[in-house]
């Protein structure tokens, strides 16, 4: 039985103490929702602009899955949260570039989203991703 792993980087905001940034257990890489937090500063940065805490997010996200040992090729699903439909459109011009780059292979992850209410008022975006490695 292959062990389950944390995973942590100063490279993406510190996480709560209920949970870690992510968790590897064989070839799977699970990374907790993240949300547009400057890891150097934590502080929540591109307030009232859903396309920079997009990129932020994503950015995040890319740290934890290299810190995991994967790549942001290996991301087969992203989960996007957001607090409302009205972010849709910018949310997703600034997804779509962000995985263009990421994603030279030309595939995309998978994706879903959702509108929900975030744990803090100056998230208007949160993301977790799945990588499944070799």
């Amino acid at each position: 039985m292959t062990a389950k792993t944390a995973i942590s980087t100063p490279d993406a905001p510190a996480p709560a103490f209920t949970f870690h940034q992510g968790v590897r257990k064989g070839p799977f890489l699970q990374v907790s929702g993240q949300g547009p937090t400057d890891p150097a500063t934590g502080e929540y940065v591109h307030l009232d602009d859903v396309a920079g805490q997009t990129t932020r997010t994503l950015e995040n996200v890319r740290a934890i899955v290299e810190a995991g040992g994967a790549s942001f090729e290996d991301v087969v699903m992203l989960r996007v949260y957001l607090t409302t439909r009205d972010d849709f459109a910018a949310m997703n011009e600034a997804y779509g570039a962000f995985v263009a780059k990421h994603c030279p292979s030309g595939v995309l992850p998978s994706r879903t989203t959702v509108m929900v209410g975030l744990p803090r008022e100056e998230m208007l975006v949160e993301i977790d991703a799945l990588a499944i490695t070799d």
